[in-house]
């Protein structure tokens, strides 16, 4: 390819070249659910279709004031109260991706966890190709920096030529401890360095997130576990820091409700949906802290610069 061809990719919208189909368990619900990744027209963004309902009903755009849940998952709903929950890993793909527009069909109320990574959405997005589109791709360009949360537990949008993510976390289990990561836009490597990176939660939590409606289709297989300082699943982890790479993984599929692509850095420490929402939420209550621009305006991208270049971790 070309550099011209590589740079014209980068710059116009792009959506799918063809319907994929896949059926997986929700994570929360437990339930069966089939689900159809399909192409969509330009400046449409990314819209769910629930086809379980009346089409009146059914269509719930992934939109960041659109979120009414964050419990363990980021739940969209409509004004007819129809929702999709855990939207958040398969949003990550779309991005990493560089997927601007496309229709997802499910017929329940979740997106099926698969392997709980991006990893498997990912290869549905390569399966079903990506077609280039005749429109330039927008851009949300942060002006100033924005922050939610407190000392403790906190989200940040700044300023910065490039987007970036950075994350920090800390655990009392050994298993995870203190882990730090930094990603950014750069060479295609989302899909070896971090749509991988699978959610994961602690087995005493378990029996309470079920007395809540939650987990009920969780397991090892769609999960990493841990039980006081160990990881139980059989093949251990897939990176030593697959914690924090997750936790920038749930960011980067959160953020992707903003409806374009950001230009500038995140940074989270020990965030998770709820602050990763309230950012977006503060950052559109504040006209002066954003502005939309458009790919011409901004000038060529290196090739792929949709994807991650780097993940620099410390345990």
């Amino acid at each position: 390819m070309s550099e011209q061809s590589q740079n014209n990719e980068m710059t116009f919208q792009q959506t799918l070249k063809n319907p994929i189909n896949c059926t997986g368990i929700g994570l929360h619900s437990g339930s069966k659910v089939s689900m159809c990744l399909k192409p969509s027209d330009v400046n449409t963004g990314i819209v769910f279709v629930r086809t379980d309902q009346p089409a009146d009903r059914a269509t719930v755009r992934a939109d960041w004031d659109r979120v009414t849940d964050t419990r363990l998952c980021t739940l969209i709903s409509n004004d007819a109260g129809v929702t999709i929950g855990t939207i958040e890993h398969l949003m990550a793909a779309l991005r990493g991706c560089g997927i601007d527009n496309a229709v997802i069909e499910l017929n329940g109320p979740e997106v099926p966890i698969m392997d709980g990574s991006s990893a498997p959405f990912v290869f549905l997005i390569e399966c079903a190709g990506i077609q280039q589109q005749d429109k330039p791709r927008r851009f949300i360009k942060i002006l100033k920096q924005v922050t939610v949360g407190d000392g403790t537990k906190f989200a940040t949008l700044t300023p910065s030529p490039v987007t970036g993510f950075s994350f920090e976390i800390d655990f009392a289990s050994a298993a995870i401890a203190r882990q730090e990561g930094y990603v950014k836009l750069g060479n295609g490597a989302f899909k070896a360095e971090l749509a991988r990176a699978r959610t994961f939660g602690f087995l005493q939590e378990v029996d309470q997130m079920r007395k809540l409606g939650l987990a009920r289709g969780g397991s090892l297989d769609n999960a990493i576990v841990i039980n006081g300082d160990k990881v139980l699943n059989e093949g251990g982890l897939r990176f030593t820091d697959e914690f924090v790479r997750h936790k920038i993984l749930d960011s980067i599929g959160d953020l992707y409700l903003a409806g374009a692509p950001i230009i500038g850095h995140f940074h989270g420490c020990r965030s998770g949906h709820a602050l990763n929402n309230q950012l977006l939420r503060a950052l559109f209550a504040d006209e002066t802290a954003w502005t939309y621009v458009d790919a011409d305006e901004i000038g060529a991208f290196p090739a792929d610069w949709m994807a991650v270049e780097k993940v620099a971790a410390v345990a």
